[in-house]
């Protein structure tokens, strides 16, 4: 048995988790006694939970568990900006070929079509709102960056908009930014609780065992222990992200990146007037190291930025401090005359990157199956991939998951400490690219 010694941690206060807007449905589970399972999966973000979801439906009479070390809404799928994109987007793959991008649209849209029908399905609100996205530039030598997100827009035939200076602070009441490119098919929600949405839909023949961490894992046998039961499967995924090396698998091809997000309180009455007949929205910057904004539905402010690179997979308090004050200055940039608004929540979370950006998608060894690295778009990547692993484990073919598997090779990265190394000064550079766009 492999001891896995990193496990994941809430680093922070969750805000998106803390606010989610209706009471959750079902009972928080933990796995009590040993047990045995046709299929175990390990993570249950948006990719575990989908091959979860789509699994059960693919084998109705199979004994499914979904385990995660913290409760659904906690790890990384509750902790992003909320962006259901559904285009290529600037952190994803840059490559000019208009049948992959289209490939990808189309991925991503199925992802979205399959959270928008289980998110009716379930009734609760998890603020989903077809707000669409903007690409944005306070400076001007990132707008080719924007040229660069038209081409490729108009060559898989996507509409847009251009917004410049006094027209674009119209839309987000704030005059900070000086061009945006605007696309209205991306998805604004809280994150949190649609995971926690998609888990209550999950049908009866999984498991969800939650606050459960895997101690030791031994993938030959495909057995893992829990700190109360020995579990035991025919078949094995590692849903596991950026945790997925400590398992033993696949190493050298990822970099976890800490990022961190911070949001206010509610805007009162007078502080929302700011936004007079300005509709929630998002935007995300024409650097990828730039600032992630949002006004969110519930009246709040998010701000998102600040990269590093944690061998450890966790955060201190003093990192935590050190993204908050960087957040302040960020929000006042943009907002000065809500100087007075406070941040109730500030939290790390992880994005999982690749050298060449795609992801890990494969069959490890008999029976073990691997889906991580979602490259800053997990939510709609996660989402399809998690639904098309399960059709690989199930034998199913379709030129769909033929495309994923052959985008699937992520190039080799150097171990730490040259990976830790390179990693540092990487991020610190592309900060110092973003300067304004932080």
């Amino acid at each position: 048995m492999q001891q896995i010694i990193n496990l994941p941690t809430k680093d922070g206060r969750l805000g998106w988790f803390e606010s989610v807007p209706f009471r959750r449905p079902m009972p928080v589970q933990q796995a009590e006694h040993d047990e045995h399972f046709d299929v175990i999966i390990i993570g249950a973000g948006f990719s575990g939970l989908a091959t979860a979801g789509r699994l059960a439906e693919l084998r109705p009479k199979a004994r499914i568990a979904l385990i995660d070390a913290l409760e659904v809404g906690q790890g990384t799928s509750g902790r992003n900006a909320g962006f259901i994109i559904d285009l290529p987007h600037n952190l994803d793959a840059t490559d000019p070929d208009v049948e992959l991008n289209t490939q990808v649209r189309d991925l991503n849209c199925f992802a979205i079509q399959r959270l928008k029908r289980i998110q009716e399905q379930q009734g609760f609100d998890v603020c989903w709102h077809s707000a669409g996205k903007y690409l944005a530039a306070h400076e001007e030598k990132h707008f080719s960056s924007l040229t660069t997100f038209v081409k490729t827009l108009e060559a898989i035939g996507e509409k847009y908009e251009i917004l410049n200076d006094n027209a674009l602070a119209k839309k987000l009441g704030a005059h900070y930014y000086k061009r945006a490119v605007y696309t209205p098919g991306n998805i604004l929600v809280n994150p949190a609780a649609l995971a926690i949405s998609v888990a209550s839909a999950l049908p009866s023949n999984v498991t969800l065992l939650e606050n459960t961490p895997v101690r030791e894992v031994d993938l030959a046998n495909k057995v893992i222990q829990t700190p109360k039961a020995r579990l035991s499967a025919d078949t094995l995924v590692l849903a596991t992200n950026s945790f997925t090396e400590k398992f033993g698998v696949c190493r050298n091809k990822m970099i976890p990146i800490f990022t961190y997000a911070s949001m206010t309180a509610p805007l009162d009455d007078s502080e929302i007037s700011e936004f007079k007949e300005i509709e929630p929205w998002g935007l995300t910057s024409a650097h990828p190291a730039g600032t992630t904004v949002r006004l969110t539905p519930d009246k709040r402010i998010f701000i998102r930025n600040t990269l590093n690179y944690q061998a450890d997979l966790s955060s201190t308090q003093e990192l935590l401090d050190k993204a908050r004050e960087k957040h302040r200055k960020s929000f006042l940039d943009r907002f000065p005359q809500l100087k007075n608004v406070p941040f109730e929540y500030t939290w790390g979370g992880m994005i999982c990157v690749t050298m060449n950006h795609e992801p890990v998608f494969k069959e490890q060894v008999p029976g073990v199956y691997v889906v991580a690295a979602m490259n800053g778009v997990g939510v709609a990547k996660g989402t399809y991939l998690g639904n098309y692993m399960a059709e690989l484990i199930c034998g199913k073919k379709s030129s769909e998951l033929e495309f994923i598997l052959k985008h699937s090779s992520p190039n080799w990265v150097p171990p730490d400490p040259l990976r830790n190394v390179g990693a540092r000064i990487r991020l610190s550079f592309e900060e110092h690219m973003a300067r304004g766009e932080v």
